[in-house]
């Protein structure tokens, strides 16, 4: 059986046309603020060591003091739709990132921030901060720092003095905005009550700059330089992590310490966002120490689903109960929502755990059979496959024989030699089939043709650093080289996803020694790119009882039943749930 090219795919044109109206009419509609929003713009705040920040602070016409949302911005808090000729002109990022369905924000939103606008109406204060070296504020900052987050804990500080705060102080944000909340949840300053990180890494080495010990050259070159070039940086973040690609002390300097937080999460995990924040996303919700703590899975558009309505009742329900302090009962801990193809929800229910603790862990054998490539969970034929790396992948299929809701994160084994080249970076991912034909999810960036789920591994790092049999991490402090011929054994987690699997349809899992999402701009995962394997490489799959590959699913059992008693609620919709909050996680 030959090998494949799936980043190769039918329906490339029509992706690529779509996505050009996209960039000329994003489905984002901006609207004036409400007369009842007040704005004080650029009020300074001074630091303990002098220096200034400044912030934009939105209320309510009311004169009673309210509780207080924060954002703290590293690309300039004044950064929103301005007027133009045509009508407000978007930030550019809305025209670049796909938007699969529409999108409404009030002309003071700044990017990646909550709407002022709608908060400031269901009785809360908004305040937009532009970090150390960022936007109007003063000082030289460093992204992800120590610094930043101890800038950011005085600022709650002072908030919680000022006459229009009663106190009580929360943090609300996308990506960066969502990052920036765990370093200061975890020097626990009083006044901070709760945090909404929404779809944000924990880990810059891991989930970003190098996942899996692979380099990423697209996203994390594209940020550093703006981050260069707009704001006024101590460190040079890009420079640095070209210069460190193992894992030291300088890579953990930039991690929150997770098990210091204490404040209620409600964490969003995105199955859309492989590439950047899922697996962040996932460890958060896992490692911190709240004692109330929810996650918010969906496989929706960033931006559409964050305000949307289901993912605001959410945010809303959260903050009324820890920062007003509304008789409501908690959010489930988590809202699972799974999907069949990327426009359909097959259905939204609570849980009380990631993963959940009734998976059925199964593992499916790479193998060969009457000259097809398949996954079986029985016998082994003995064999293997060589192909060009960097040209091609192997691909091996397993047929469902009935409905199966595969849930949770998976991860292959492989064992695999090379010729060729000097280095063994590993792409896997795993697709499904409906009819022959590939079926697209919602990905990073706004791609809107990907994978189920994916992963990365340079198959130098083999050390594991954890004894989880399901989520494999690795010690990325030091490579073992790989011998030509060498026959090694590598684990590679892949990302976390809810898809359910109709009786006929298949589970595809892909390996490559490339990147095997589309690379064009206007057809693939842009801006997401990977450094793939040396020219001329070629790789040889093994497999057999004393060389095992295999691929392990999470799958579901239904009805959702453990021990006699009911351990899910499923529903259509999205409101509050009554479950207790769990410190389970993944």
């Amino acid at each position: 059986m030959r090998a494949t090219t799936p980043w190769h795919r039918p329906g490339a044109v029509g992706y690529a046309l779509a996505r050009v109206r996209g960039i000329l009419r994003p489905p984002v509609t901006v609207h004036p603020p409400g007369d009842h929003l007040r704005a004080d713009r650029d009020v300074p705040i001074e630091m303990p060591d002098g220096v200034v920040l400044r912030a934009n602070v939105y209320r309510g016409t009311g004169e009673a003091p309210t509780p207080v949302i924060l954002c703290a911005h590293p690309y300039g808090k004044d950064v929103m739709p301005v007027n133009s000729r045509s009508g407000r002109r978007l930030n550019f990022q809305f025209r670049m990132l796909r938007q699969p369905a529409p999108v409404r924000i009030s002309a003071e939103t700044s990017w990646e921030a909550p709407d002022p606008d709608w908060w400031t109406s269901q009785g809360y204060a908004v305040v937009n901060l532009d970090v150390r070296g960022a936007g109007t504020s003063g000082g030289r900052g460093a992204v992800l720092s120590d610094q930043e987050a101890d800038d950011i804990r005085a600022v709650v500080d002072w908030i919680a003095d000022q006459p229009w705060c009663d106190g009580n102080v929360g943090m609300l944000g996308v990506s960066y905005l969502a990052i920036s909340q765990y370093k200061v949840a975890a020097l626990q300053p009083t006044a901070l009550r709760a945090i909404v990180p929404w779809e944000g890494f924990t880990d810059a080495y891991r989930d970003l700059f190098y996942p899996g010990g692979v380099r990423e050259i697209g996203f994390s070159r594209i940020w550093t330089t703006i981050t260069r070039r707009t704001t006024r940086q101590t460190v040079d973040i890009g420079a640095r992590a070209r210069a460190r690609s193992l894992d030291d002390e300088w890579w953990r300097s930039l991690a929150p310490d997770l098990e210091r937080i204490l404040v209620p999460m409600l964490v969003c995990g995105s199955f859309s966002d492989n590439n950047l924040h899922s697996r962040g996303s996932m460890r958060a919700f896992a490692h911190a120490s709240s004692a109330e703590r929810h996650l918010y899975t969906h496989r929706g558009g960033k931006w559409t689903t964050f305000s949307g309505h289901d993912a605001r009742a959410a945010q809303k329900a959260f903050l009324d109960r820890h920062l007003k302090r509304a008789d409501i009962p908690a959010l489930p801990p988590v809202r699972l929502e799974i999907r069949d193809r990327g426009d359909h929800v097959v259905e939204i229910r609570d849980e009380q755990e990631w993963p959940l603790a009734r998976t059925q862990w199964t593992t499916l054998a790479l193998t060969e059979r009457d000259g097809n490539r398949v996954l079986t969970a029985s016998d082994v034929v003995d064999g293997w496959a060589t192909f060009a790396a960097r040209r091609r992948a192997l691909s091996f299929r397993h047929v469902f024989e009935r409905d199966t809701e595969v849930t949770g994160p998976m991860s292959a084994q492989l064992c695999i030699s090379r010729t060729g080249g000097h280095d063994l970076p590993l792409f896997v991912a795993v697709s499904k089939e409906s009819g022959g034909r590939f079926v697209p999810f919602e990905g990073s960036y706004g791609f809107g043709r990907d994978f189920v789920t994916t992963g990365w591994q340079d198959g130098r790092f083999r050390d594991q650093t954890n004894t989880d049999p399901h989520i494999p991490d690795h010690d990325y402090r030091a490579r073992r080289p790989v011998h030509p011929g060498e026959i090694v054994k590598v684990r590679i987690e892949l990302g976390p996803s809810a898809t359910l699997f109709r009786a006929g349809e298949a589970l595809v899992f892909h390996v490559s020694g490339r990147q095997l999402s589309p690379r064009n701009p206007l057809t693939g995962a842009f801006p997401a790119l990977y450094r793939s394997c040396s020219r001329g490489t070629r790789y040889t799959v093994h497999w057999s009882r004393e060389n095992p590959s295999h691929l392990v699913i999470p799958i579901i059992p239904a009805p959702h039943v453990t021990n006699g008693s009911d351990s899910a609620t499923s529903r259509t919709a999205a409101p509050i749930g009554r479950a207790r909050a769990s410190r389970n996680g993944s």
